[in-house]
Formats: C-alpha cells, structure tokens, sequence
C-alpha cells in the first residue's frame, strides 16, 4: 500500500498538470504554444540544467558512466528500430523517429524529479542532452533527408549542460544572485513543460489509432526491456538504474510530429503516436515505478 501511495504521488503531479493544458484549450483559452515553447527551451530548460548539474553531489565517474549509457541507449534504439522499419515494411521518414526518440524532457525529466529527487534530475538533464543532440542531428536527418548539425551549436540547452558539466568538474560556482536568479527561471520549467504537453495532445488530431496503438505499445515494450538491460551492463546505481529505464520509456515526443509536418512525412500518422503513446504512459509509468523503486 506504501508502495502504490508513493507512487501515486509521483505520477498524479505530472499528469494532473498535463491534464491542466487539455482542459485549458478544450475551454478554448488561448495558449501560444511557440511562445510558451521557445521560451522553456531557451531559457527555463537550460537554467534548470546548468543549475541542476552545477549543484548536483553525484560523482563526476557515476554522471560518466551514465552518459555513456544514454548514448549506447540511444545507438541500440536507432539499430533496433531500423530493423524492425525496414523489414516491417514501414515509411522510414515517418516512423523511425517516433519510435526512437521519447518525450524526455516534458514528461521524462518531471517524473525523474518527482521520483529521485534532486540525484535524479542530475542523471535526467544528462539524458535529455543526449536526447536533444540526436534528435537535432539524426532525427532531422531521418525525417528531411538531410543532417542539421549546426543546429546543435545553437541549442541553449546543449550549452547550458556542457557549461554544467564543466562546473561540476571544475567545483566552481556563480555568484549567488545569479544562481538565484537562474534557480527562479528553472522552477518554471517543470509546470510549463507538463502543460504544454496537455495543450499539444489536446491540438492534435488523427485517424490512424489502430496502428498507433500497437506501434505505441511495441515502442514501450521494446525500450522498456533495453533499458533495463543496459542499465544492467553498466552496473548503475538504484537512481542511476530508475532514470535510464524511465527516461527510455517516455512517450513519443510531440517534437517528432512538428518535424513530420515541417518535412512532408505522414504527421497524422506520427500524431496518432504521440496522443496514444502519452495516454499509454498514465497506465505504464506507474508500472515501472513500481518496478524500479
């Protein structure tokens, strides 16, 4: 009973917030959703990061141990998927993506906080860096035919995790008004993200809910059972092992439907991915919660 009550309390936050922006766009309010976008990606996220890794006591050996495990994560995703995609027969440009690259930052990093802590979060900005740089160069190659490599050099968040990095290596800290100062932009992070995801899901419309619903289920089951192991073959801490596996498992990310709209590729049949996958993640998540604590 303690177990499912902590469990509860990790999960309801996150989807009660999500649950906050579908109702908010069904009451037909307005919700700018570039804005609220850019602005988390450019300046909350990357002030959460930088602040998260500044501050974290992980040692700097377990932090390389785990981003080694993201990147191997992310390789063995791509590789897996492009098998199954090729032999299954399905659209490359419209379905590998999906399949590889989960909501790791909207509903991953939240669930990683609510769950570990302030331990975990350290461990979670590493894995949606490594997220954010294969989606920005692999992903956009799968989908427009073409890489996007300068792209990542100007991504806030990549430098906001290398300067973190660098912080946390070197001991050095900024000056308390400026840590204040980026600790208030990061506080705004988690609920702006976890809205704007409820406002997406409420946005997207699709026909393609059959096919969604086993591509979604075979996506979980598939990165469920691979992260869990590497978390093994890298001989991860509890947290450590808990964020890997959760990060692994978070549902399509809404960023893989703007890409398929932005490019040409199926976007109804990525939508229906994203909508299906992320109510799919209010049922699993608690599950591997459970599993994992």
């Amino acid at each position: 009973m303690n177990l499912l009550l902590t469990v509860f309390e990790i999960v309801a936050p996150v989807f009660l917030l999500a649950g906050i922006g579908y109702a908010w766009v069904r009451f037909g309010f307005e919700y700018r959703l570039e804005f609220v976008t850019r602005l988390a990606v450019t300046l909350a996220v990357p002030s959460l990061i930088f602040v998260a890794l500044m501050q974290t006591e992980i040692p700097a050996g377990e932090l390389t141990r785990f981003t080694l495990a993201a990147i191997v994560g992310h390789l063995v995703l791509a590789v897996a998927f492009g098998l199954f995609v090729r032999f299954s027969g399905l659209d490359r440009r419209t379905y590998l993506a999906p399949l590889i690259f989960g909501n790791t930052g909207n509903l991953g990093l939240p669930l990683c906080i609510f769950a570990f802590g302030q331990a975990g979060l350290g461990f979670a900005v590493i894995f949606l860096a490594v997220t954010a740089l294969f989606s920005f160069t692999y992903g956009i190659y799968l989908v427009a035919g073409k890489g996007a490599f300068g792209k990542v050099a100007r991504e806030p968040m990549v430098w906001a995790t290398l300067l973190g990095a660098l912080f946390l290596w070197r001991g050095w800290e900024t000056p308390l008004f400026l840590t204040n100062t980026l600790d208030l932009l990061g506080q705004m992070a988690i609920p702006m993200m976890l809205i704007t995801v409820g406002v997406a899901i409420a946005r997207l419309t699709t026909r393609n809910l059959g096919q969604a619903i086993w591509l979604s289920a075979l996506k979980l089951a598939v990165c469920f059972a691979l992260g869990w192991g590497i978390a093994l073959a890298f001989a991860l801490d509890s947290v450590a092992f808990g964020v890997l596996v959760l990060q692994m498992c978070a549902p399509v990310a809404v960023t893989s439907y703007l890409l398929a709209e932005r490019f040409e590729a199926d976007a109804d049949a990525v939508a229906g991915m994203v909508m299906v996958s992320t109510v799919m993640s209010v049922g699993a998540m608690p599950i591997i919660l459970a599993i994992v604590l």
